[in-house]
């Protein structure tokens, strides 16, 4: 990241030079919530009502009742509303029945540190050194940027993004036009508990799950991670942050939930205040979770 003015703390948290604007979100941004089924098609007037469209029948196991059923695209706007200036994306995926619910699910947002879980996924399906394994730990655990630096490098993160993206359906997750800034990788939230889907149906389950439920609320920076969903119990996460000119501060937490559901938050505030996004990303994940049954 050779660029960089200004290497804040964990998560890619830095200043970009030149002064350069806020990166330009994509595609219309819609302000009503979105509920789908396990494979993102179309869905149907119930399913987009928030109703269950996974499969039926012999073959499928008995689910407990879903906390999600039971949310509504209102709750989920007051969830969002609860960010405050902040630009939110909200995902929440019920990982036994495949019911998804949120809004501005697909909008993309600079990665900061979530790519180090993007790019974990694929070095830990490689041939690993004990070197590997603990910079992956690292990465993954205190969010160590020097610890991704070398992992960027070793495991060609360019195109690990992309093999990443195809391998487990990410349909808006892809590598940063400056291939020496890996937290411009573009994600949404709709990709991030996605992935978290395909971890914990993959073989690299049990050393991604481990490192970041060893996540403590100081980063190897000094940073201070605990806000959202990391700290929250029966909950482990990833947190991402960084520092973007001339004042828009990234910060997204992300993770899972009593290994049921998948929650991502996203944001991007044009404060240029920690305190305040802080504040954002914890009135969002708190007001999901009070839905999802979750009082911190």
């Amino acid at each position: 990241m050779r660029r960089l003015l200004i290497l804040l703390v964990t998560a890619a948290v830095y200043v970009v030079p030149d002064a350069a604007p806020c990166f330009a979100h994509s595609g219309p941004a819609s302000d009503t919530a979105v509920f789908r089924g396990p494979d993102e098609v179309d869905p149907s007037p119930e399913a987009a009502a928030g109703g269950d469209i996974s499969p039926t029948g012999p073959d499928r196991s008995p689910l407990s009742p879903s906390a999600i059923s039971d949310i509504s695209a209102t709750d989920i706007s007051a969830a969002v509303a609860a960010g405050g200036a902040s630009d939110v994306g909200v995902a929440v995926l019920d990982l036994e029945s495949g019911q998804l619910i949120g809004q501005q699910g697909d909008r993309p947002f600079y990665s900061a540190s979530l790519s180090k879980l993007v790019l974990a996924v694929d070095a830990l399906q490689q041939p690993l050194s004990d070197e590997d394994r603990e910079l992956i730990y690292r990465a993954l655990s205190v969010s160590d940027d020097e610890a991704m630096d070398e992992l960027w490098t070793r495991f060609d993160g360019m195109a690990a993004i992309g093999r990443v993206a195809a391998e487990a359906g990410l349909t808006g997750t892809h590598a940063p036009a400056d291939p020496t800034q890996w937290g411009e990788v573009v994600v949404t939230a709709n990709d991030m508990v996605r992935l978290y889907r395909f971890i914990l149906g993959s073989p690299v389950r049990d050393a991604v799950v481990e490192a970041l439920s060893a996540a403590p609320a100081t980063a190897a920076d000094g940073f201070d991670q605990a806000f959202g969903l990391l700290g929250v119990t029966g909950a482990y996460a990833k947190q991402g942050w960084m520092y973007y000119l001339p004042d828009d501060v990234y910060l997204h937490s992300t993770g899972v939930l009593d290994d049921r559901y998948a929650v991502a938050v996203l944001t991007t505030s044009p404060t240029g205040s920690w305190s305040t996004a802080r504040q954002a990303v914890d009135a969002v994940s708190t007001a999901l979770l009070a839905k999802l049954g979750v009082n911190g």
